[in-house]
């Protein structure tokens, strides 16, 4: 005798004629499930009798049907029907057709007061909807990365990976990649260190954090570049350290001024090689005396180098840690400024005495870097690729500074005088004196430049005004194009004539 069907008004909401129609009935009677309508054991209406119900296709129905068995919600038995199940999986904190059970007042629970100092002052950069736009500081030239190289490397190293790449990576890094990071800053750079004496990290941003957590203590003085990267000022006083801006001039970080602010100081951050903001390269004179300081205050030095590979002008300088015999440098690297910003993967270069205890810092923080990008970037670099890119970008960057340098000059002379820059991927434009940096940089940003004042990352010393032009992910018609919107803005403003 066939089996009848039985009419069950489910009280579905009417799909309307928005979305997919089987998402709509999968929805509906998920609801009715977990709001107690359809009972764990019984059994649901037929696929054709609700698809006669609800005039749809009995396809559409079986869609719907089929991805609430695949989530636990029915079962079928043969020649019997659907079922609920009658173990149902944990159910949403709430669900489209259900009321809160009970009402509770707001909570009164709160950031931590060190959270409360830390974040004063940072905000958050917004994900750009483009690359190339004048004058954007912190980009590389996007647009001439090997995309299909990239990929063919990545293609190959996931075809092949062995199934251990997809499980638990080491904590400090993937061997392989350890082996090329020092092969190649030693030639590069002249940095003396052993592949074991590498960590990566996922950026320069994570080295600053794990170094501030595990080398100072609250209240440990520390010596920052002023002007200064922000990135590290935030990072380290995270740590509850006591910030000690120290000048710099020509030569890079004043050691002397630094010895009569905090002669006992726990920790120096400084960028040697190409001084951010300003671009100056820390003379040699004044790396001894800082070495030296070190030696003598038990102190460690935290050497940043973002973007040091691209100098224009003779060979670039060899890292501070090359002249390192006592054990006092940290040697932070990244790879985004090298290749692409959204590769997040940098390096430190630790004296031995360090390496096992930031190894076990480097677990504690998020287990292990994320091991197939690990091993895409080594063979990159393995295979010739990565040195092959930074020569071809040094000869661009240098063309474009020249162009920028050019348009400057003949469409901003008296308003701006624009540094040439000998490194790095931004240059400082000075503005005539008397002029707000800030005023300027606003009046850019409203026109659509991305513009940065100098005045933002002083933190106690006082600075000629001046912007910051990033050239490097601009090509030379967008350079051209920024130059005569910058003329615009700074001709446009009462508070710049």
């Amino acid at each position: 005798m066939p089996k009848t069907e039985t009419f069950q008004d489910l009280s579905l909401v009417s799909s309307g004629s928005h979305g997919e129609l089987w998402r709509w009935l999968y929805t509906e009677l998920r609801a009715a499930i977990l709001d107690g309508r359809l009972r764990p054991g019984s059994r649901l209406p037929s696929t054709r009798s609700l698809a006669v119900q609800y005039q749809l296709s009995r396809g559409t129905v079986v869609a719907a049907f089929d991805q609430l068995q695949a989530e636990g919600y029915t079962h079928t038995e043969i020649g019997s029907g659907t079922f609920v199940a009658s173990g149902l999986p944990d159910p949403p904190l709430s669900s489209p057709r259900t009321k809160p059970a009970l009402t509770l007042p707001p909570s009164t629970a709160t950031l931590s007061k060190r959270a409360i100092e830390t974040l004063k002052g940072i905000t958050v950069m917004p994900a750009p909807h483009s690359v190339g736009k004048a004058f954007r500081a912190y980009e590389p030239a996007i647009d001439l990365f090997p995309v299909e190289l990239w990929a063919r490397v990545a293609a190959r190293v996931l075809r092949h990976a062995p199934r251990s790449l997809y499980g638990h990576g080491n904590a400090a890094g993937y061997p392989p990649l350890r082996r090329a990071i020092a092969e190649y800053i030693g030639t590069s750079r002249g940095v003396r260190c052993l592949p074991e004496q590498i960590i990566v990290t996922s950026g320069a941003q994570q080295a600053l954090d794990l170094i501030g957590r595990f080398l100072l203590d609250p209240g440990d003085p520390v010596w920052i570049e002023d002007p200064g990267y922000p990135g590290a000022w935030q990072t380290l006083r995270a740590t509850g350290a006591r910030m000690i801006p120290v000048p710099v001039d020509q030569d890079g970080l004043n050691v002397v001024a630094g010895m009569k602010l905090s002669p006992r100081a726990k920790l120096a951050y400084v960028t040697p090689a190409n001084q951010f903001p300003l671009s100056v390269t820390m003379s040699a004179d004044r790396r001894m005396e800082l070495l030296n300081w070190a030696v003598g205050a038990g102190a460690w030095i935290v050497e940043d180098e973002y973007d040091a590979e691209y100098r224009y002008h003779g060979r670039p300088v060899a890292a501070l840690q090359s002249l390192d015999r006592s054990g006092s440098v940290i040697y932070v690297g990244t790879f985004t400024k090298m290749l692409f910003n959204a590769l997040r993967l940098g390096f430190m270069v630790l004296p031995q005495r360090l390496v096992g205890a930031f190894e076990a810092a480097r677990s504690f923080v998020d287990r292990h870097p994320p091991t197939l990008d690990q091993a895409i970037l080594a063979e990159f670099i393995t295979e010739g690729h990565f040195g092959h890119h930074v020569r071809r970008m040094r000869q661009t960057y240098s063309e474009r500074m020249e162009i920028l340098k050019e348009s400057a000059d003949k469409d901003l002379d008296g308003l701006l005088d624009v540094t040439a820059a000998a490194a790095g991927m931004r240059t400082v434009a000075w503005l005539k004196a008397g002029t707000s940096d800030k005023v300027a940089a606003e009046r850019a940003s409203q026109l659509g430049l991305e513009v940065m004042a100098l005045s933002a990352f002083t933190f106690q010393q006082k600075q000629r005004p001046a912007l910051i032009l990033g050239f490097a992910g601009c090509n030379p018609d967008e350079l051209r194009r920024g130059v005569s919107v910058l003329a615009t803005a700074l001709r446009g403003s009462p508070a710049l004539r």
